[in-house]
């Protein structure tokens, strides 16, 4: 990962497994008499919806060395029906991302001051601070008893996405965990897209493909996921079933941290379950990772 060869490789299997998982008839394509060999569009149709050359989309997809306009990378991902997360993935692989290839490589990441103070007044919900590749910056105390202790680990194991696919802690804590754990997959996708250059992914990368079968078989369909907000459900073994909304935001110049806060509905069982979590953490800071390795 990083090369312009294998980020062209990287361009045209996403724009392959894209196109085939649109639905002509959702297209507005004319029906004809010819047989479908596969599923979804064939390179004119989308070359036709986004009012280009089949030729020109071909060598697009095959990965040839092209610098689409920003107008015809739009237009492209129209015809594709890409949501927010699929255009932005896009954008990234072609080269139209404002952030220079490689600087987030180069940095290490620091959680400010005033965010950590932040967590702290959160004291009542769980929040996390995530960087590049969901590596885990910060947690509060009702995160690492939600969740796990993730300060107890080797910090090159502080990864949401690692613990997600190899914690097996993780596996029996989310009742939805097949779909929490694909999130994460294709949401660690989305950020090899912003900065294929960086060594410290492709190592990630690697190593859940090696160890994982989940994360090699959802890996392998290019499918991109954008965290904004949600909901996971839970069965924590403090306090049993319960399930919490989540929001994130991103600081202000500060794009390659998100912060997620944890929240549950007010009245409800799931509400009751963290006020006794709450209550749980606070006679000791050694009883507050139940769900962690």
């Amino acid at each position: 990962m990083g090369s312009v060869a294998e980020n062209n490789r990287e361009l045209a299997d996403f724009l392959r497994r894209a196109r085939a998982q649109v639905d002509p008839s959702r297209a507005g394509l004319p029906a004809d008499e010819r047989v479908r060999r596969v599923p979804g569009l064939r390179r004119e149709e989308v070359a036709r919806l986004a009012g280009v050359s089949t030729d020109y989309y071909a060598r697009l997809e095959q990965g040839r060395r092209i610098t689409p306009s920003a107008a015809v990378v739009e237009a492209i991902g129209r015809a594709l029906g890409l949501d927010a997360a699929g255009r932005a993935h896009l954008e990234d692989l072609i080269g139209l991302s404002a952030a220079p290839a490689g600087r987030r490589a180069r940095d290490v990441q620091r959680v400010r001051p005033g965010l950590y103070q932040l967590l702290d007044s959160l004291d009542g919900e769980p929040a996390l601070v995530l960087g590049r590749r969901t590596d885990v910056l910060a947690a509060n105390r009702m995160a690492k008893a939600l969740f796990t202790d993730f300060d107890r680990l080797p910090p090159a194991r502080r990864n949401y996405a690692r613990w997600m696919l190899l914690d097996e802690d993780a596996r029996s804590l989310f009742v939805d965990w097949p779909e929490q754990a694909r999130a994460a997959v294709e949401s660690l996708r989305f950020e090899t897209g912003r900065d294929p250059a960086d060594r410290a992914t492709a190592e990630l990368v690697a190593e859940l493909g090696e160890r994982s079968p989940e994360f090699a078989r959802w890996w392998e369909q290019h499918r991109v996921h954008q965290r904004t907000h949600g909901s996971k459900r839970l069965r924590h073994p403090v306090v049993g079933d319960l399930t919490v909304e989540y929001e994130s935001l991103t600081p202000p110049g500060d794009p390659d941290t998100t912060l997620f806060v944890y929240t549950t509905e007010p009245d409800s069982p799931s509400r009751r379950a963290m006020n006794l979590l709450a209550s749980w953490t606070a006679q000791g800071p050694e009883r507050a990772a139940p769900a962690g390795p």
